[in-house]
């Protein structure tokens, strides 16, 4: 008994060893040998933005599955469903009277293309309405010119740095006339007949030249760009005070006209991918660690923290792993998601096409929102969550999970990221929430999404972090549970949570239709959550081969 004990303790120790040499190799391999500012090189700067339905997107899919195959892993791309075909080429908006200049806007994605000669038309506002009448009287003016569709800014300057500079008096004052114009805004448009935002197609029906809104994400030059709401017009984002100017002259009197010169290509109807790409389990082929970040982005930048970094991580953590920990127990797969900006299709269609791999997958690991590192982990509302994912963390060195909160069980995750597609088929899926820097006002969805927004350090050490909690999940003895615990109170409704219900994607997009007006937003999908920001504080089937 005694010397069995004894072999029982030699083993148990070889395994420590084996575990902590694997650990310490992908801290090496991650850290001296990192390849993410050449990978981030090659996907923002060269391929650029990757809206659905675009050639750049499809052209990121052959990129992926080429890097991955020069790794040694296995590739390819899984066709599930189609888009409209579309491609940006070049935007040039000028105004032309009350004096010349070049203004700094973009047009909307799947918007017509003009003529090379573009639209010239005098800019116009819409006025107060008494109510529905009044409005229609309006429309009947607007042939010809193009319309303001967005409420003027007060202000350019975010609220953080009212908040450093201003007496408090004058930030108050701001902040009221701010209120009071939004006020305003939303009665004229209720007046007009509108609820909460307007139907631009209104516009092209009565003959309006062209649209120009304004989407500002209240950070310092930073505008949402998402889609177009007109079929045959130009509609185009224009830069807060380059919008303002032209809401002040035409508001005086001084009748600016603009040009617009708005080059775009059309495709046709194309298909739509997630790039799939596996290494192999020796011992348990059958069962699954996943891998998760989206790999589209809207097209205003070129979508570096949305989600150009949580697919760097994921990349990077593969490579990693080929390189440290080439025969893991379970089959470790990385999906690169379609169209999880119109509504986590891509990560949805996999779920439903692929119910095997799903109800075999020990865990999703899942990264999306910024450049930053993690700094939380929710149970999701699995009832023993903390028993695995706290075992999992337990070899992450500490420079890395001293940053790190973790709440078990937690909630479920009802949030706009593709990890919920897991949730809803009952998977332990968990998103890897990084610290924000700036997001919301800065980079999500908008023009300033770009590769100098990258903090390389923070990507490395999530790249870290996600090679760990994949291996250590891979090698786990048992199975992770997928017990629910039953959910708490919403403070905000008073009601229980409920997990989230059972979701369809969509395999058809922005085909035969119009698309959504910008003021929207987005279809199918919550904001980026509102956390402490930096600046305002201390500043079943195989898968299909393409």
């Amino acid at each position: 008994m005694k010397k069995y004990f004894s072999l029982l303790f030699l083993l148990s120790s070889l395994n420590v060893q084996s575990q902590n040499q694997i650990i310490d190799n992908i801290v090496d391999e991650a850290t001296n040998n990192s390849k993410l500012e050449q990978l981030a090189h090659e996907l923002l700067d060269v391929i650029g933005p990757r809206l659905v339905g675009t050639p750049q997107m499809k052209t990121a899919h052959d990129w992926a599955i080429n890097k991955y195959t020069s790794w040694g892993i296995p590739a390819r791309n899984h066709q599930w469903g189609e888009w409209r075909g579309w491609e940006r080429i070049s935007t040039h908006i000028d105004m032309l009277e009350p004096r010349q200049r070049s203004l700094t806007g973009m047009q909307l994605a799947w918007n017509p293309s003009t003529s090379k000669s573009g639209v010239e038309g005098e800019i116009v506002i819409m006025p107060e309405f008494e109510d529905k009448n009044s409005f229609n009287s309006w429309l009947e003016t607007i042939k010809g010119k193009i319309v303001l569709t967005s409420m003027p800014q007060p202000t350019g300057r975010p609220d953080y740095n009212w908040e450093k500079h201003a007496t408090p008096e004058s930030f108050e004052k701001m902040k009221a006339q701010r209120d009071e114009m939004s006020k305003k805004w939303r009665k004229n448009l209720q007046n007009a007949g509108f609820q909460w935002r307007l139907n631009n197609s209104v516009f092209e029906e009565a003959g309006a030249a062209g649209l120009v809104s304004s989407n500002w994400a209240q950070g310092f030059g930073a505008n949402r760009i998402f889609s177009a709401g007109t079929k045959n017009i130009p509609h185009i984002d224009l830069e807060l005070e380059d919008y303002g100017m032209l809401y002040r002259m035409a508001q005086h009197g001084n009748s600016p006209k603009i040009k617009i010169v708005a080059i775009s290509k059309e495709h046709g109807i194309v298909p739509t991918f997630n790039t799939i790409a596996e290494i192999k389990g020796v011992e348990k082929p059958d069962e699954y660690v996943i891998l998760s970040a989206h790999f589209d982005s809207w097209d205003g930048g070129t979508g570096a923290t949305d989600n150009g970094t949580g697919t760097l991580v994921m990349m990077e953590a593969m490579r990693v792993l080929k390189a440290t920990y080439p025969n893991p127990k379970r089959t470790i797969l990385v999906g690169h998601w379609g169209s999880e900006e119109q509504g986590l299709n891509g990560s949805l269609a996999f779920v439903e096409d692929f119910p095997k791999i799903v109800e075999n997958t020990q865990a999703v690991f899942n990264q999306d929102n910024g450049t930053g590192r993690v700094v939380n982990i929710s149970g999701q509302g699995f009832l023993h969550s903390y028993d695995y994912v706290s075992k999992w963390l337990r070899p992450v060195p500490k420079e890395i999970t001293k940053h790190i909160e973790t709440t078990f069980p937690g909630s479920q995750g009802g949030g706009g990221s593709d990890y919920v597609s897991f949730l809803t088929a009952g998977v332990p899926a968990f998103n890897l929430t990084s610290l924000l820097w700036s997001y919301r006002d800065y980079t999500w969805h908008t023009n300033i999404d770009t590769y100098d927004k990258i903090v390389f350090d923070d990507v490395r050490s999530n790249v870290i972090l996600t090679a760990i909690l994949t291996y250590m999940a891979s090698e786990d003895d048992e199975k992770a549970s997928r017990e629910k615990a039953v959910l708490p109170i919403n403070p905000r409704t008073g009601k229980q949570m409920t997990w989230p219900a059972k979701r369809y994607p969509k395999r058809k997009g922005e085909i035969g239709r119009e698309s959504r007006s910008s003021e929207g937003g987005q279809r199918g999908r919550r904001g980026p959550p509102r956390g402490k920001e930096e600046n305002t504080n201390n500043n079943g089937k195989e898968i299909n081969k393409n």
